[in-house]
């Protein structure tokens, strides 16, 4: 592919791929007289830095996290790679008027209402004046919660945030040690790789439904311990 070529694929422009080949997150492309030729593995490349941005990741983390990946990695570990590394969470963040987010809310949302929805972590508020929408899909849920009082609607958010990040980071170092290290350890083999791609895919639906099932029954178990028992 030609450097427009690979933009277009890749659905960049190609300032985008000169600067970040400028900046070593591409490898130089294959000469055929002064024209740079591109493969897959650099249209791989650039589609990891996307999943990494969505992540959030700054560009100096992406560099890093980049340069311990040899120059010349196959398609396939680049694959897994994404795969790996790729956001759980599908959504993808908006910015609005504040008379598209009643629109979308279904009522009017006051001061009062939108400071609910950011203590809930479903909106931000720049100095822009619109409401970025960090979880669209959470806005109608986000607006009946927000009749709650707010010392609660904070409390209760940030207990969720407590334990979620712990146990994602503590989910996150069990993968990583009984399944990616030993994958490492054996010289990455080909024939492991595919295998590899479906337990990431099938790990995402189950951590969640099981995270789900496990709360609602963990809520159950605590309500029956709350009543009082007759001795």
């Amino acid at each position: 592919m030609t450097v427009d070529e690979l933009a277009t694929r890749a659905g960049v422009t190609v300032r985008t791929v000169r600067f970040y080949a400028g900046r070593g997150l591409l490898p130089p492309p294959r000469l055929r007289g002064r024209t740079g030729l591109y493969g897959a593995e650099h249209l791989a490349r650039l589609e990891l830095v996307r999943d990494l941005q969505a992540l959030g990741l700054t560009l100096v983390a992406i560099e890093k996290h980049l340069s311990r990946i040899p120059p010349d990695a196959p398609v396939e570990d680049l694959a897994l790679q994404r795969a790996l590394l790729s956001p759980w969470a599908p959504e993808v963040a908006e910015e609005l008027e504040p008379h598209e987010l009643d629109r979308r809310a279904g009522r009017h949302l006051d001061e009062e209402s939108l400071k609910r929805l950011e203590a809930l972590g479903i909106v931000e508020r720049p100095a822009s004046g619109r409401v970025r929408v960090l979880s669209p899909a959470l806005i109608g849920l986000g607006a009946e919660l927000s009749a709650l009082p707010l010392e609660t609607l904070i409390a209760s958010h940030e207990v969720v945030e407590r334990h979620t990040t712990a146990l994602a980071a503590e989910l996150q170092r069990v993968f990583q040690e009984t399944v990616v290290r030993p994958y490492r350890e054996r010289g990455r083999p080909p024939e492991e790789r595919d295998r590899l791609l479906e337990l990431s895919a099938q790990l995402k639906p189950l951590m969640i439904q099981s995270l789900v099932t496990a709360f609602q029954r963990a809520v159950d178990d605590v309500l029956r311990r709350s009543v009082p028992r007759d001795d």
